[in-house]
């Protein structure tokens, strides 16, 4: 190959966004997104040892807790050590729900969740990059 010869450079067709966020979405829906942005990131732990130990470091920036917990002294450890280190705590209604979105389950060939796994406590210590769905939640945190 001579060196006048000029390369030509690859054309890269424009990428649409991947998934058209709304801007009224619920909470619900914008929590799953940002746990899903987050798990992509490496910035999700599981459960309370791990959940506690960034809690007491401070690094948590984000705890969800399942409502269903059936661990009475599980729910209130996890609530009162937000309360001490200051970091956000939401609930959602199922363990279930909150292990799917978590990775705690299987995908089959069509997509669907199989095999999930419930998930008690999940902290985020990474958001990854800001999205719409981000932005719904910290709004929703400042307002509570």
């Amino acid at each position: 190959m001579s060196g006048d010869e000029a390369v030509a450079a690859p054309v890269v067709p424009p990428v649409a966004e991947a998934a058209a966020i709304p801007e009224d979405m619920d909470v619900s829906t914008a929590l799953e997104l940002t746990v899903r942005k987050s798990r992509a990131y490496g910035g999700v732990v599981r459960g309370l040892h791990e959940s506690a130990k960034l809690i007491e470091k401070r690094v948590a920036q984000l705890c969800v807790l399942a409502e269903d917990c059936n661990q009475p002294d599980y729910v209130k450890l996890v609530k009162a050590l937000c309360a001490d280190h200051s970091i956000k705590l939401l609930t959602v209604p199922s363990a279930k729900t909150l292990g799917e979105w978590a990775g705690l389950c299987k995908i089959d060939s069509e997509g669907n969740a199989r095999k999930v796994v419930g998930c008690s406590c999940l902290v985020i210590k990474d958001y990854g990059e800001e999205t719409t769905a981000l932005n719904i939640v910290k709004k929703h945190l400042e307002s509570n």
